[in-house]
């Protein structure tokens, strides 16, 4: 073998068949910069937060429907005779908040949060313009804090981990807290009416007037423009919860 070959060996085995000679060790070490010695130009840290800002943009959109706003429907009240009738059929919920029981703290909260259903159904209904849509939903919590309210008038023993959720899930999603403490209260006057003969009667009243409030409530929202189903809603949600009173003599 020549000079030549002493001083670049890799040439021995060139034209050589099913051999590839790598020029470089693949063990070579490299540089690496440090953070610090890392600088971008404005440019790029402009383009770096945009994206930052619309990832979390789509983070948001797809988060869960527990966590998103109510989607209020503005749709009622479209005549005058509407209007009147709305705010007619809110005022038994204050009647019926002044007649209920007050024999504790828990009741005493319950029937105010009922008073101020009537006073927020009123207000909403009559009124107009872009305060309307954050009456709605003042209508809509205060709703679900009256069933929170009963709940915990019925059962002082409710686990604090479901009240704290409440609490925390009440002014972004009212009708879920609505759902979820209406259910405890439906097992509740279930389990009362079966061991006492005597609100019996006024269970079935209850189941009635829950079921027909469920249908035009449906109602409601698939036909907007039907007119007075929303009245017919509030007068039957107030038979119902003027038997939800009895359970608290």
């Amino acid at each position: 073998m020549g000079p030549q070959s002493k001083s670049n060996p890799s040439r021995a085995l060139d034209g050589v068949h099913g051999v590839h000679v790598v020029p470089h060790s693949p063990f070579a070490l490299e540089e690496i910069t440090k953070p610090g010695d890392f600088h971008q130009s404005p440019r790029e840290r402009s383009s770096i937060e945009a994206n930052q800002r619309l990832l979390m943009q789509r983070v948001w959109q797809q988060r869960p429907a527990c966590l998103r706003p109510i989607r209020c429907c503005l749709n009622d009240d479209e005549s005058l005779g509407e209007t009147i009738a709305n705010v007619l059929t809110s005022l038994p919920f204050i009647a019926l908040g002044m007649q209920a029981p007050r024999k504790n703290l828990n009741c005493k909260l319950y029937a105010n949060s009922l008073i101020g259903v009537g006073i927020a159904s009123g207000l909403y209904h009559s009124s107009r313009g872009k305060l309307r849509k954050y009456l709605r939903w003042a209508d809509y919590t205060m709703i679900a804090t009256t069933t929170v309210c009963l709940s915990r008038a019925l059962r002082n023993e409710n686990p604090k981990l479901l009240m704290a959720a409440s609490a925390f899930f009440l002014p972004i999603q009212p009708l879920m807290v609505s759902a979820v403490h209406a259910g405890m209260m439906e097992v509740a006057f279930a389990k009362r009416a079966f061991d006492d003969p005597d609100l019996r009667l006024v269970h079935n009243v209850h189941k009635m007037s829950s079921l027909l409030g469920c249908a035009l409530f449906i109602a409601d929202d698939a036909f907007p423009r039907t007119p007075f189903i929303h009245a017919a809603w509030h007068l039957a949600a107030a038979v119902g919860v003027g038997t939800c009173n009895k359970l608290l003599e």
